[in-house]
């Protein structure tokens, strides 16, 4: 068949959906199907544009997924204003340069961006072609629980599109249900697809010896990734603080980019056992988590349904301990009570987050039954082949439901 995808992020962006997004089109092109994709240029998670990509359009090959990558605004701010004319530029975007393409059997939208839907969903009635989402985050509850203004006009928007779609994928089963109760989606068009673990063995990439820990710094506890509002990561620096005060042998470190890195550099100024440091080359990676003692997830206070975050994919085929700072019923919780590959704390207690990663982080014995736990789970429910499989049997029965 022939695919096209309209999704905003893709390689070689590492963090976010970009790999999930990345691997599902090269999963299918491998399948034999003709694959289009109509991506922006990288500048996740940094929120900058990556050195090197000038003019509107620029068009690349993946193997043999063909790509076509469009300029969009890339804002300083990733919520409010700014955010709706990052996604509608690209949506905009999209639009304008794929409304031609007829020969089309199925078109997939990737949320977020949720604009990036309108035009994938015009463009799949142009073609007549069916239209399929892929639903990696939901609006509707994200701006219900982050407060963001115009929350209610974004989940009636969000709602319309899903229910327009011949067929939905959720990433988690909790997500499913909120397509279904929060959105209306008929159920016999939601699948469930999970997100699978999309770095190497540790092994392939060991930590380098020129970017050791700090020696002698005690337990590494670490968060890697995107550091954006969701994260809530000032709670991970005050837990630090709360260190540096009681004198206790441990260091926090942030590893990565995103809207709020600025703001923690500033609050970790001059807290020792805290530090702020630029993403990893994307071969160390599995290296670095597998060097830690303790792997943090920290969520904001209040999230239940926003987003499974990506990093416990690779979290847990890292087979180290899970700290995670997250509502009990939020997907973050119930991965990882699936998983038994760590410990959950209230989210916003710095004194609970640092009591626990100080326990984790002394407790060998412990921490490698929770590694070795999260290390199985991720080879058995999280494998790349199953998902690779049921996103081709997904695709083959939409185009069957094509109008065209």
């Amino acid at each position: 068949m022939r695919i096209l995808v309209v999704g905003l992020n893709y390689a070689p962006e590492h963090a976010g959906i970009a790999p999930y997004t990345t691997g599902t089109a090269r999963a299918l092109a491998a399948a034999g199907h003709d694959v289009q994709v109509v991506a922006g240029f990288p500048y996740y998670p940094q929120w900058r544009t990556a050195a090197g990509y000038r003019g509107l359009v620029r068009r690349e090959t993946d193997g043999p997924v063909r790509l076509t990558r469009l300029r969009h605004f890339v804002p300083r701010d990733s919520a409010g204003l700014g955010r709706i004319l990052h996604e509608g530029s690209f949506a905009a975007h999209a639009w304008l340069r794929a409304r031609g393409l007829r020969d089309v059997d199925v078109v997939l939208g990737i949320s977020p961006s949720l604009l990036s839907l309108v035009a994938a969903r015009q463009l799949a009635a142009t073609a007549g072609a069916a239209f399929g989402v892929v639903v990696q985050d939901l609006y509707a509850s994200a701006a219900a629980e982050l407060g963001t203004p115009g929350g209610s006009h974004v989940g009636r928007l969000e709602g319309r599109l899903l229910r327009a779609a011949d067929g939905v994928v959720a990433v988690h089963a909790c997500f499913a249900e909120a397509l279904r109760q929060r959105h209306g989606v008929e159920p016999g068009r939601i699948t469930v697809i999970r997100n699978w673990t999309h770095t190497g063995p540790p092994a392939d990439e060991p930590w380098p010896e020129e970017h050791p820990w700090p020696a002698g710094c005690g337990p590494v506890v670490l968060h890697a990734g995107n550091m954006g509002a969701k994260q809530g990561l000032e709670n991970v620096v005050a837990a630090a603080r709360l260190a540096e005060e009681r004198d206790e042998d441990v260091r926090f470190m942030l590893v990565g980019d995103g809207s709020r890195r600025a703001e923690l550099c500033r609050l970790a100024t001059g807290i020792r056992r805290a530090s702020v440091l630029p993403p990893v080359p994307d071969r160390h990676f599995p290296g670095m988590l597998a060097a830690a003692d303790v792997l943090v997830v920290n969520e904001r206070p209040g999230l239940r349904s926003v987003c499974v975050p990506s990093k416990l994919t690779s979290y847990f085929a890292a087979g180290r301990p899970v700290l995670a700072a997250t509502e009990p019923d939020s997907p973050a919780g119930i991965e990882l009570a699936a998983a038994g590959a760590g410990v959950r704390v209230t989210p916003g207690d710095p004194e609970a987050l640092l009591t626990a990663a100080l326990q984790l982080g002394r407790d060998r014995e412990r921490a490698d039954r929770f590694g070795e736990s999260g290390r199985r789970y991720a080879k058995t429910v999280l494998g790349a082949d199953e998902a690779a499989r049921r996103y081709r049997d997904w695709v083959t029965a939409l185009g069957e439901r094509s109008p065209g």
